[in-house]
């Protein structure tokens, strides 16, 4: 280790407290933790670090040592050696929510033993895993084809959940606040169960309350009031983010205040989930909640919220000007996430010369518009109709030699396509195609809509075929999907079998349920012979297939054609359960058709 880095660093710990800003004793300031972060990033763990870490003998609090990890998070191996000193040496007893956030930096990494062993200490703890990690982890998981930890991931969830000591307690209590308005006899059910007065145990009560959320706040209430439990950060912030919905709002305002009153902060993980879910004046008002406290929103999160205010179809300015007045005021600088989203939401507001202002404070700032920068006015224009300053702007652009990517060509086909004007749009492609930019996925879902939005069911089919056989282009799933809804409503049987071959070829599964509808209602056996050889991904088609399309039959009060159908089907189908339960409830609601014999077959 550099040894004179490090009492550079550890000297920036000593002296990074402006008076203004100066801590009490044994108190965890954010400026503090910021330096300890770069101490921490910048060397390797030791026990040099975790001596100057000493040092200082900080107060460590859940909402400090939730702040570090999450700012520690693109380092797992750093979180995990925080988390360690924490949890060891300092003697913090980590909660439930710490060891989930743990669980989420450490999984899909190259760290999976300890990812492991975290788990196991967390269940031998007593504690259960949030439904959101589990969801989470086990993305990770699947994203980084870790086939055998994800199956073992999903095995020790359910164990957990199913060993997990009060389970049952949690249910009943649950069950009892849903089942009716809070009264003194609600109360009272709730005092017969003797439930652990835990933080685990109500964080699982709340979860499970999410959907009534001023129930949970009832609940918080009452165990705070008749049975004496002294709520704390860890409950607080947890009742916080399920009463963060619209129709909790004001006393999701109410609690928070009052959290604050008591001493407790909302932490890092509870701003960033909550802020990801509201929008408008709740998002700036939360934003300025957590500047006027002690861990203070990140540059990242000021640009998230700016794109989220940018979302909107006309953006609220004043809005957009009061989040990054604030964000200056803390004697933060604008990086040029931020420049963009102020830019983003002018330009589609129509105030292109403010926006070329913004630009060129970005540029005074040293940031360069780039594809992102002039997407955006891109954007703008087209919202306007104005096109001939959004195809001049590209010109431009190329002047600038910063080169239109898919994307800016994307927004301005996509500006077409939206006003109707389809041959304009395909013009524009064909523009892009010779400047050798090549089409994805997303521009090919873009003016297929553009063909649909003319009625040009066929136009869209031709050039989808083209574009897969031509430019060897996947479309998404979900571009498929539509494409063969659409070609069934317009009668075009063949071409939306078609699709669905091409679908098999690009390893997606078979989409049988418009095919099923459509055929039962106007089709033939041979059509659902088709279908059934179409959708098949190996071998021959699945007993399931086969009972899906039977039932469709029936459904539509055409016996005859399931029976025929049946008849045709390999033998597995015919003895299926779900044959003789179909043939049983047809028989007793269509007294015309004979029970059906399966001697006969």
């Amino acid at each position: 280790m550099n040894r004179a880095r490090l009492i550079r660093l550890a000297a920036i710990v000593a002296n990074s407290l402006s008076p203004a800003r100066r801590p009490g004793p044994n108190s965890f300031n954010p400026i503090q933790a910021n330096s300890y972060i770069e101490l921490v990033l910048s060397n390797d763990w030791s026990k040099e670090i975790e001596n100057e870490l000493e040092k200082s003998n900080p107060k460590l609090t859940h909402e400090s040592v939730v702040y570090v990890l999450m700012k520690l998070n693109k380092d797992p191996q750093k979180a995990l050696d925080f988390f360690k000193w924490v949890s060891d040496r300092k003697g913090f007893e980590p909660s439930s929510v710490l060891y989930n956030i743990l669980l989420r930096i450490l999984a899909g990494k190259n760290l999976m033993k300890q990812f492991w062993v975290v788990a196991s200490e967390m269940k031998g703890k007593g504690f259960c895993i949030g439904r959101k990690t589990y969801l989470s982890v086990h993305g990770f998981l699947k994203q980084h084809s870790l086939d055998k930890d994800k199956a073992a991931w999903t095995k020790f969830f359910e164990d957990m959940n199913k060993d997990a000591a009060g389970n049952n307690v949690v249910n009943n209590v649950v069950k009892v606040i849903l089942g009716s308005d809070w009264t003194d006899k609600v109360e009272s059910k709730l005092k017969g169960f003797k439930f652990p007065l835990s933080e685990d145990f109500l964080l699982r009560v709340f979860n499970e309350l999410w959907p009534q959320p001023l129930k949970a706040l009832k609940f918080f209430e009452w165990v705070g009031d008749s049975l004496g439990f002294k709520h704390n950060a860890i409950t607080y912030n947890e009742l916080a983010k399920v009463l963060a919905q619209s129709e909790s709002m004001g006393k999701f305002w109410d609690l928070v205040k009052q959290m604050r009153s008591e001493g407790y902060e909302m932490d890092t993980e509870t701003y960033i989930k909550i802020s990801r879910n509201i929008r408008g004046g709740d998002a700036v008002e939360l934003f300025e909640f957590m500047m006027d406290g002690p861990f203070q929103p990140s540059e990242q999160d000021c640009g998230m919220l700016l794109r989220s205010i940018a979302l909107d179809y006309d953006p609220n300015m004043d809005l957009v000007f009061k989040v990054v007045k604030r964000f200056e005021a803390e004697g933060n600088t604008l990086n040029k996430a931020i420049y963009d989203g102020i830019h983003r939401s002018l330009c589609k507001v129509g105030k292109f010369d403010e926006a070329h202002g913004i630009v060129e404070a970005m540029r005074n700032a040293g940031y360069e518009p780039d594809n992102i920068t002039y997407s955006q006015e891109v954007f703008g224009f087209c919202k306007l109709r104005k096109f001939e300053e959004a195809t001049k702007l590209l010109d431009r652009m190329e002047a600038e030699g910063c080169v239109p990517d898919i994307k800016t060509w994307t927004i301005l086909i996509q500006g077409y396509c939206i006003a109707h004007q389809l041959d304009e749009a395909l013009l524009c492609f064909g523009k892009m195609v010779e400047k050798n930019v090549n089409p994805d996925a997303d521009l090919l879902d873009v003016l297929l809509h553009g063909f649909l939005s003319q009625k040009k069911v066929l136009g869209a089919y031709t050039f989808l075929i083209g574009m897969v056989h031509q430019a060897d282009l996947r479309p998404w799933q979900a571009t498929y999907k539509f494409m063969i809804k659409e070609l069934l409503e317009a009668g075009k049987l063949k071409e939306a079998l078609n699709l669905l071959r091409m679908m098999k070829q690009h390893n997606y599964p078979p989409f049988p349920e418009p095919f099923a509808q459509y055929i039962s209602k106007s089709g033939t056996l041979e059509d659902a012979d088709e279908f059934l050889k179409a959708s098949t991904m190996k071998g021959s088609p699945s007993s399931m297939a086969y009972v899906h399309f039977i039932r469709s039959f029936i459904e539509e009060g055409r016996h005859n054609e399931a029976k025929d159908l049946l008849y045709k089907s390999p033998p597995r189908v015919r003895f299926h359960k779900a044959i003789n339960d179909l043939f049983g409830s047809a028989n007793s609601t269509d007294k015309s058709n004979p029970p059906m014999s399966f001697v006969e077959t």
